[in-house]
């Protein structure tokens, strides 16, 4: 079968000779063609055994391989940059459905309060941190108070999108990186001391 190497039979490196029987096999493998591995390599504690391949390495893209020739970078340890954050979405819904709730809490405590007073112990009992879910429940008992929920958030949402400056928001991220290593360097250092041993003049 094309591809497939048949696993030589295992060798009694006692009985023939020790490892210069096995070089000898080795030698007459190459010369006539067939594997040059050494069957010594095929034993369990083998001590040269190749060592186990990175997590990280460079590898030859094989689709289009032969129009590009470059290179890719194959890592397992960081998750995979192509990420679509999916999940940052997710979490942007649920924490504008969960101010959306705030929201609509404090506009019935103002104008409602039996519907408050309700609102207050549903949202007690359950928690808005998945908004999916906790609109659904609240869609089956108060229909709408869920649909106003929905608006809200939508609403809201909407007012950050204006508010919003990412590049702000990038240089916050930056900023608060170079304070955070900056302080973990200031902790590392050890500063001189006083008493260290100086020499006295005259």
């Amino acid at each position: 079968m094309a591809g497939v190497q048949m696993m030589p039979a295992a060798v009694d490196v006692r009985a023939e000779g020790g490892v210069a029987a096995l070089r000898r096999r080795r030698d007459g493998a190459a010369a006539s063609g067939g594997s040059a591995v050494s069957t010594a390599s095929l034993f369990a504690g083998d001590w040269r055994r190749r060592p186990r391949r990175p997590s990280c390495s460079v590898r030859a893209l094989r689709q289009g391989r032969s129009s590009r020739g470059g290179l890719g970078i194959v890592c397992n340890l960081g998750g995979q940059y192509e990420d679509t954050f999916d999940d940052v979405q997710l979490q942007l819904m649920n924490y504008f459905t969960y101010k959306a709730v705030r929201t609509v809490l404090t506009q019935l405590y103002e104008m409602n309060p039996p519907s408050y007073r309700w609102f207050y112990n549903f949202v007690a009992v359950n928690k808005p941190t998945d908004g999916k879910l906790f609109l659904r429940a609240l869609s089956k008992e108060r229909q709408e108070l869920a649909e106003r929920v929905m608006i809200t958030r939508l609403h809201l949402y909407g007012k950050w999108i204006k508010k919003c400056d990412h590049g702000k928001m990038y240089e916050m991220i930056s900023d608060e990186n170079l304070m955070l290593m900056r302080e973990r360097l200031m902790e590392t250092v050890i500063w001189p001391t006083d008493d260290t041993n100086t020499e006295k003049i005259g």
